[in-house]
């Protein structure tokens, strides 16, 4: 029996006297040449790394195995017999090598597009006809056949694993639209095998890379693009799989990059799914020096691809944006400084993809990460960036403060810069954050005196929050100088002066106030620009009455026509697409009751309970507080209207109209120079007070 795959060990049998004739030796010679022959066969040997779930291809690989096994070894050929068969083979194999090369060189083409070019249509279809009939309901051997059949005709020299010199979607891109209408065809009849396909694509390419001279693989790369065009999740069901397939092969470059490639194709279709792709399997294998670099060209190539990013939040949580952080700012780590100023680069966009559509009710979940993160010894640039990070946290979602409080006694030193930071951005701070770091600013300093009370070992840290504190409750005591008030207050003494000098004196001209301006020559500067402005302005009013009717004669006889013409031919146009579309109005018409109905019943119970709810209060309030209202509103016009008539003798004219005019201007004046000389006495005796 085989002890292990591809290798054969020789079962000795006990002879038995008389047993051995030249008949039994003819059986041994022939099973001993079939047994060799199937040795020299070409060996499949399934890979142990990846396993499809339950694909066919998987299980002809376990039937072939099992034959195999069963096989029983021949007995040991005699030394000249053994030379003779060496020899025979040794011929079979020279007679077929110089076959096997010149198929291998015939089937190779300088570029794939020459490939393409050179692929006969028609025959895959009789091919891909053939199978179907052959396995009418096994499609997953439908699918198997395409791909194999592209790869064995696109033949063309190895290129890099993940194709970075060419576009994203290469080698699809150059496909032409009657391929992919026949791939399009028979994925859409075997969709329930694609996530077999996809799986027995990545592992038939992984056994092509251990082959020191394997097939170009872009027959199934373009099969594995078309999958994922229509099914991107596919990628994303089995990804801890490969994320162990590619820690287990950390050795083998070639082979971690085809599978990084083969499934970051779900990216260029869906902005979530590539997300899931790079944090379920390059994030981990970041560090890694012949990964990281595709990895982070990949990221970069996402992002670029869709620009908005609004469908990618909620993709990137704490746990795997402050890795990100870290490999982005912290020198000396496993990235190269060129592939670290590439990610710092990325850094603003997946800074945004983390924090998500809502960020004052995430923010508070990254602050203790943040905090925690800004240490005095950490390089300036982290620094900079942990802090602004800090005080968009407590700017934008107010549970930072609560956080904050929390972690204040672990993180001293790291409460110490934010406070001496808040103090230095202090201007930038909103109203609302302010009032909340006030609150949180008292708790620290009492908390505080506790600890120096107490005697804690770590008193400088203690003293420099302390400090901090301090200069920040004395910037919120310290205000601005305030001129608004100043302003107010000069205005209504002024107002108040001249009001009381007028009525001292009598009239205004008799006033101080009028000698000191006239002195000045305020008064009558300001008297010869009085002047000049009703002059100017009576002008501009004659000059309208006399050009205003002929200017307006003028357009109507100049736009006149055209007007009309531009009416009667709007009023053509509205006829003439109401007659057009009146069979889409009759049928709006027609379908308005029924998208009513269907309305109603779509709409929720909750919904039209609320309406009507809604109705009530509207026609409560209506009834109760809108109609007195307006009644009241009448009967107090209807009233003061008689009042009216009644002092104007039964006929309102304009001469009584003037009079109580005057009469109202009078009282209103009046009640404002006392509430203004109110004001003024109330100043004024604040003011001796003090």
């Amino acid at each position: 029996m085989a002890s292990a795959p591809g290798k054969w060990e020789v079962v000795k049998k006990s002879k038995k006297p008389g047993g051995g004739g030249s008949g039994a030796g003819k059986r041994g010679g022939a099973a001993g040449r079939k047994a060799l022959q199937e040795a020299n066969l070409p060996r499949i040997v399934p890979a142990p790394v990846i396993k499809p779930s339950a694909t066919i291809f998987e299980l002809g690989f376990e039937k072939r195995t099992k034959k195999q096994n069963k096989e029983q070894v021949p007995p040991a050929l005699a030394p000249e017999q053994q030379t003779q068969q060496k020899k025979q083979n040794a011929g079979k194999q020279a007679k077929k090598s110089p076959a096997g090369d010149a198929v291998s060189k015939q089937g190779k083409f300088r570029s794939l597009q020459d490939a393409l070019k050179a692929l006969d249509l028609s025959e895959l279809q009789k091919e891909l006809e053939k199978s179907q009939n052959m396995f009418p309901e096994n499609p997953s051997v439908w699918v198997k056949d395409l791909a194999g059949y592209l790869n064995f005709k696109l033949q063309v020299p190895r290129s890099d694993p993940t194709l970075c010199q060419h576009t994203h979607d290469y080698p699809y891109c150059l496909v032409s639209k009657e391929l992919k209408a026949i791939i399009k065809a028979l994925l859409e009849k075997s969709s329930g095998v694609l996530e077999i396909f996809f799986d027995h694509c990545i592992y038939i390419m992984l056994q092509e890379l251990d082959k020191p001279s394997g097939e170009s693989l872009h027959g199934y790369r373009i099969c594995i693009q078309a999958v994922l065009l229509e099914r991107p999740k596919i990628a994303t069901i089995n990804v801890g799989k490969y994320l162990e397939l590619l820690r287990s092969q950390q050795s083998r470059p070639a082979k971690c990059l085809t599978v990084m490639w083969a499934l970051g194709q779900a990216g260029f279709v869906d902005l979530t799914e590539g997300l899931k792709v790079w944090l379920g399997i390059m994030l981990p294998v970041l560090g890694i020096k012949s990964l990281s670099p595709y990895a982070i060209a990949y990221l970069d190539r996402l992002l670029m691809m869709h620009s908005n990013l609004t469908k990618g939040f909620g993709m990137i949580g704490p746990k795997d944006f402050f890795p990100l952080l870290d490999f982005a700012f912290m020198p000396n780590n496993s990235l190269s400084p060129s592939l670290q100023d590439q990610l710092r680069q990325l850094y603003p966009r997946l800074k945004v993809l983390a924090f998500g559509a809502k960020p004052e009710t995430t923010l508070h979940t990254y602050f203790p990460s943040f905090l925690s993160r800004a240490t005095p010894n950490c390089p300036s640039d982290m620094k900079k960036e942990l802090l602004n990070s800090l005080n968009e946290c407590l700017n934008m979602d107010p549970l930072s403060f609560n956080v904050w409080r929390q972690l204040y006694t672990k993180y001293l030193s790291q409460s110490s810069l934010l406070l001496n930071h808040l103090l230095d951005s202090w201007n930038s701070t909103s109203k609302k954050m302010r009032k909340s770091l006030r609150e949180t600013v008292h708790s620290f300093k009492v908390t505080n005196e506790e600890f120096s009370l107490k005697g804690q070992n770590n008193a400088e840290d203690i003293e420099s929050c302390d400090m901090a504190c301090k200069n920040l409750l004395h910037k919120m005591k310290s205000r601005g100088f305030p001129w608004s008030r100043l302003l107010l207050v000069v205005l209504l003494f002024t107002a108040g002066f001249i009001i009381h000098d007028i009525r001292t004196h009598g009239s205004f001209q008799a006033s101080s106030s009028a000698r000191i301006l006239q002195h000045s020559g305020l008064l009558a500067v300001s008297q010869e620009a009085w002047n000049k402005v009703s002059h100017f302005t009576l002008e501009g009013y004659s000059w309208l009455e006399r050009n205003a009717p002929i200017f307006y004669s003028h357009m109507v006889h100049t736009l006149g026509p055209n007007l009309e013409f531009a009416w009667s031919k709007t009023k053509e146009a509205t006829a003439y697409i109401s007659h057009l579309c009146s069979s889409q109005i009759a049928w709006v018409w027609e379908n308005l009751p029924w998208f009513i109905e269907w309305l109603q019943s779509s709409i929720p119970d909750s919904v039209v309970q609320f309406i009507e709810y809604l109705k009530e209060l509207l026609l409560f309030l209506y009834q109760k507080y809108l109609l007195p209202t307006l009644e009241s509103a009448n009967n107090i016009l209807e009233t003061t209207w008689q009042q009216i008539e009644d002092s104007c003798n039964g006929e309102v004219s304009w001469d009584c109209m003037k009079r109580h005019l005057a009469s109202i201007t009078h009282a209103a004046w009046t009640y404002l120079q006392n509430t203004t000389l109110a004001v003024k006495n109330w100043a004024l005796a604040m003011i001796s007070r003090h």
